[in-house]
């Protein structure tokens, strides 16, 4: 009976000290968000109020002038936008295509071209932005769409490649097998048969690349121009020699975290399921 109370009280304390370690966890990841969503919609006097005030009337006067003709806000959010969604789309269409075919297809060193295809995404961005732009300059490329594109693609197309390679492991050969039996071509057995399992790989690869497009910095600064600039050159705009615009600073990191996050709650369930598929078990 004592040593039951002992366990008990040893589980006790072991599991409040977990939940202890990740609340506070949790509110050192949550707070600068929640601090950064409060000062966007603060005057820039109530921003550096002291003591803090945490409940105060909302000002929406940045967000409207950075949506308005003035702002020019709308212009880099379409640039965002369209190269965001563009570069992902092609990475999945092709990633998808050929991380089928490394996965079932018998050819000689499928695991160096397995390997230099990820290895191409392990470079840092530095390393790979000079060859870049030496190569884009060639065909014109800078300061368009298309280039910033094309740059977003270099890291997402590797990226989604391996992932769905892994994905579309996990998915038994012999069911693609049994259905060429009965008919099928290559394409309709993956069609039909071996991409309706992978799904939630192809979501959690799709988010991922999203992500990496929509928040990147380093590719947009170089490769962008005046009329293609995206929200995180934007966002470094606002950092001037006479100081700092907190007001649009922290509507900007508002605006820029704010559709990644409803994108990653709307698909949480394919994501944590596409995450864990390539898992050891």
């Amino acid at each position: 009976m004592m040593r039951s109370k002992h366990v008990q009280r040893s589980q006790l304390i072991k599991y409040t000290s977990l939940y202890t370690v990740m609340i506070l966890a949790l509110i050192w990841a949550l707070l600068p968000i929640i601090w950064m969503v409060m000062s966007s919609v603060k005057t820039e006097a109530g921003m550096f109020s002291m003591p803090p005030k945490f409940f105060f009337k909302p000002d929406f006067g940045t967000f409207k002038f950075m949506f308005s003709e003035k702002g020019n806000f709308v212009h880099y959010l379409a640039n965002s936008l369209i190269a965001s969604i563009a570069s992902t789309a092609i990475s999945l269409i092709l990633g998808t295509l050929g991380g089928y075919a490394l996965a079932r297809g018998n050819f000689k060193n499928k695991k160096g071209i397995s390997f230099w295809i990820i290895s191409t995404r392990m470079a840092p961005v530095p390393a790979v932005i000079l060859p870049l732009y030496l190569m884009f300059a060639q065909f014109g490329l800078i300061g368009k769409m298309s280039g910033l594109i094309f740059a977003y693609t270099t890291f997402n197309l590797p990226f989604a490649l391996w992932m769905m390679m892994v994905f579309f492991k996990e998915v038994p050969a012999a069911l693609e097998e049994a259905a060429m039996i009965d008919g099928c071509s290559r394409f309709q057995a993956f069609w039909r048969i071996a991409l309706p399992p992978a799904a939630p790989g192809l979501v959690a690869t799709g988010i991922l690349c999203l992500m990496f497009s929509w928040n990147d910095f380093m590719f947009a600064s170089v490769f962008s121009g005046h009329d293609t600039q995206t929200i995180p050159v934007a966002a470094s705009l606002l950092i001037t020699q006479t100081g700092v615009a907190w007001g649009q600073a922290m509507a900007t990191g508002t605006v820029i975290i704010t559709p990644m996050v409803i994108a990653g709650l709307a698909v949480r369930k394919y994501l944590v399921q596409g995450l864990s598929m390539g898992a050891v078990k």
